[in-house]
This record gives C-alpha cells, structure tokens and sequence, in this order.
C-alpha cells in the first residue's frame, strides 16, 4: 500500500474501527448464544467450551481433504437426470439446461463468453475426430 499521509490515516482509522467492532460483535455473539453480558466476564474455559475459534489455514485443509474424498468416491456427472419438481439441470460444460438456454441469473456478457467458448471446444473436437479419421484410412 502507498506510504502517503492519506493512506496512512485511513489505515489507522480502520484498524480503530476493528477493535471498536470485535468488541460490539463479541457481544452479539453472547446475546446468540445466552450469555448474560450483564455478568462477570466469562472464563477462557467456559467460552472454549461453547466456541471453537479456528483459523482460515484449518478450514482451508479441511475443506480441500473432504473435496478430495469426495472426488475419489463419486464420480462427478456432467448432466445429470432431471428434477422431478421442475427444476432445470444445468450442463456443468456448456451451462444449458436441458432444453438449450442458459441460466436467467447469468449476463448477456458472460452468455456470450460461454456461448464462444463452446464453439472453440466444439471445433477441436472436430479437428481431432477428423485427423483421427484420416489417419485410419491409410
């Protein structure tokens, strides 16, 4: 970040600010949980027994193990069968349901982007068919 006076101010504001509202959602956080905030401050003990505090590095590992198990085990469908309540499946590759359109939530922008990139895929796979093709023949 630059070093101007500007720059500086806003950081030590914002770091003001943490504290000032890491206390205030301490709070919040007692209030959900029953916690009288009336009271004597809790005991480390009796608030590690209610909450766990992990860091981001632990819940990144432990989301990237569960992917990988989840990967070995299942075997990811790129379509798969229809909802019997109505709902669209989207094509994971090409991001149609199954009648063709693209999801509603997403841009014209971004439509345009998939719809070009599954033509170049499209046309690789053509190319490869038909060198495949050529080269049986001989």
């Amino acid at each position: 970040m630059a070093k101007s006076l500007r720059s500086k101010w806003k950081r030590k504001m914002r770091s003001a600010k943490r504290e000032r509202y890491g206390e205030k959602e301490l709070q919040r956080l007692k209030t959900m949980l029953g916690i009288n905030p009336t009271d004597v401050e809790m005991k480390d003990e009796a608030l590690d027994d209610i909450v766990i505090v992990r860091d981001a590095t632990e819940l990144k590992n432990e989301v990237a193990a569960k992917e990988k198990e989840d990967s070995d085990v299942i075997e990811i469908k790129d379509v798969t069968e229809p909802m019997e309540d109505g709902r669209r499946v989207y094509d994971k590759k090409t991001m149609r349901d199954q009648h063709g359109n693209y999801p509603v939530w997403m841009s014209s922008r971004k439509v345009k982007k998939v719809a070009k990139r599954n033509k170049v895929v499209k046309k690789e796979i053509k190319k490869k068919q038909k060198k495949r093709g050529k080269g049986k023949c001989k």
